[in-house]
């Protein structure tokens, strides 16, 4: 910052500067300083600048307030002592700003984004702000990139009602797809995903709507659907539409490039465009196109755009008065030689991962926690129509488990100076992924693998039977019954089996003729007995390997499910998942 000239103002002409970072705040509670004041007057100068006619205060805004206190008391109008910034020097006096209100980072990243926003678009680099909060590079990324969600959602952030790992998620979404978040959010009978939930529903593979076409409808080939309950219809099949909206794009780069557009770059299919990696510039200054392609079929034509450190370059060259090399921009092979060359290093690629299985294991990891093209492999969102089960699902003891592998496994990453990996489809990410595998241990890698399986099992199958017998699981380890399992209860038949086998058969008997609110209090009191010790805890067959169910022939899903696939893991199997035995019983079978 250039150094200021010391003054005197009247009170008058001064105001708050909009470059001020507590500007538009409430009047800020002076008595503390009022009194010093009153007698002794500002020791310590404001720091101003020239705005509209008058002087922008961007530090010294308290004094201020008490000065205009003190006027209003006396009826004068006195000099101030101020020191007056150079006017074109906004970003200087945003730090300024910042170093008196607030001294250090700002406690939320609503404020921080807020901090970080204005000093970015005075012309600030992510480098210099991360320099001058003493914070990471990649952290003031991650700030920057809440600029890319609607006001509504950063509202809802900065007020607290939605969390730090919805509005992450959130920031991939593109405007169309936010607003139906939104939707969502404000619904009456439906709900929005959060957290985990809510980036498998924006990475997932949502359908491609018509209105995302770049070519004309009229002359496509290809099936639509029609949505009965939306304004566009829906292309039945991906590969057809991108068939066809690539070469539109096709056409559109040759154009750019005809127009004198230095380079115009495609994206990866389902890569994000990150603007605050890049500066803005014009096509005369070498600027770039950058194209970008979502995975519902949103293409972004993004123009004049360099790297940050391409811009810088070309900066130092301007000012040092080289004359740059004019750049031949052909690319070096033909389409055809490069699909040849490509599809021989695939080929090569392919038989050395057969001969290296530890390698490809580590690759196999990085797909599922990263996703590319071919691979969609998605978390498992758990849906209830009990908001109840939820959350006993979510306070349970296996939650908590899966919580602290996944945070294990997140600082295996973070230890290697890692990114934690995410679902974005990004080739680029995926091989930051694949570079730290290949830097852990081999027991390592299977802790990542462990916490990809567990996030992406489905439930209510096959799978989930298997698993638990495999590993010798107990569920009933993980789960007692709470309230949200005896509200369901309502079966009198299950609840009577539960009594028999809980207390007595004699007991169930007896209490044929409650109803099943009484039934369920007896369970209740007799478990709670149970638990303080006078016998072994009971749990009921659904929460055993292999399941069994309580009444004879009926339905019931986990032991279906075992039923299907019983043979697979047994040698000598003839038991079904019928009434009455045991675990121990099943087990010896």
């Amino acid at each position: 910052m250039s150094q200021p000239d010391l003054i005197h103002i009247e009170l008058s002409k001064l105001s708050i500067s909009k470059l001020n970072i507590r500007h538009g705040r409430k009047t800020p509670d002076v008595s503390d300083i009022l009194p010093s004041i009153r007698e002794k007057g500002i020791r310590q100068t404001l720091l101003v600048r020239r705005e509209a006619g008058g002087y922008g205060i961007v530090a010294g805004r308290r004094r201020f307030f008490a000065l205009q206190k003190i006027a209003k008391e006396t009826g004068s109008d006195p000099l101030v002592p101020c020191a007056v910034m150079q006017e074109d020097d906004a970003a200087s006096a945003i730090e300024a700003s910042i170093i008196e209100n607030v001294a250090r980072l700002p406690a939320t990243e609503m404020e921080q984004y807020t901090a970080f926003r204005k000093l970015h678009d005075e012309g600030r680099t992510v480098e210099e702000i991360a320099a001058f909060f003493g914070v990471t590079e990649l952290n003031v990324r991650r700030v920057l990139a809440l600029a890319a969600l609607s006001a509504p959602i950063r509202k809802l952030y900065a007020d607290e009602e939605i969390d730090r790992e919805t509005v992450r998620a959130l920031t991939l979404a593109p405007p169309a797809r936010q607003a139906d978040w939104l939707k969502l959010w404000n619904s009456e009978i439906e709900r929005a995903p959060m957290g985990r939930a809510c980036r498998a529903w924006i990475t997932g593979g949502s359908a491609i709507t018509t209105d995302k076409a770049l070519f004309d409808l009229a002359g496509y080939t290809g099936a639509v659907t029609a949505d009965l309950f939306g304004e566009v219809a829906v292309f039945a099949d991906a590969a057809a539409f991108w068939q066809a909206q690539g070469a539109v794009i096709a056409e559109r780069i040759d154009g750019y490039r005809q127009r004198g557009w230095a380079d115009v770059t495609l994206m990866e299919r389902g890569a994000y465009f990150q603007r605050w990696d890049f500066v803005q510039t014009t096509k005369k200054q070498g600027g770039k196109v950058i194209v970008e392609q979502r995975h519902d079929g949103t293409v972004t034509f993004h123009e004049g755009w360099l790297k940050a450190a391409e811009a810088r370059k070309a900066r130092t060259t301007k000012t040092e008065g080289e004359a740059a090399p004019a750049a031949d921009t052909r690319p070096e092979m033909s389409g055809p030689v490069a699909e040849y060359i490509g599809l021989h290093r695939h080929g090569a690629a392919q038989a050395s991962l057969i001969r290296n299985p530890a390698i490809a294991l580590r690759l196999m990891v990085a797909h599922t926690v990263c996703g590319s093209s071919l691979w969609n492999v998605r978390l498992h969102a758990p849906g209830a129509v009990k908001a109840e089960t939820l959350a006993s699902v979510e306070a349970g003891a296996a939650a908590a488990e899966l919580a602290t592998a996944r945070d294990i496994a997140e600082a295996l990453f973070e230890a290697l100076g890692a990114p934690v990996p995410r679902r974005s489809g990004d080739a680029y990410h995926l091989c930051e992924t694949f570079a730290a595998l290949l830097a852990m241990s081999d027991a390592e890698v299977l802790q990542t693998v462990a916490v990809a399986m567990a996030e992406t099992l489905e439930s209510g199958g096959p799978a989930v039977e298997a698993v638990l017998h495999a590993c010798a699981a107990d569920p009933a380890g993980f789960w007692k019954p709470d309230d949200a399992f005896f509200d369901l209860l309502r079966d009198k038949r299950v609840i009577t089996a539960f009594l028999a086998e809980a207390i007595s058969p004699e007991a169930a008997r007896k209490a044929e003729c409650l109803t099943g609110k009484a039934q369920k209090d007896m369970l209740t009191t007799a478990l709670a007995a149970d638990e303080d010790g006078a016998g072994t805890s009971w749990r009921p067959g659904w929460m055993q390997v292999p399941p069994t169910r309580h009444v004879e022939s009926a339905a019931c899903q986990p032991a279906d499910a075992w039923d299907r696939i019983a043979g697979l893991f047994e040698a000598d199997t003839e038991h079904e998942s019928g009434a009455g035995p045991s675990s121990s019983e099943a087990n010896a079978t």
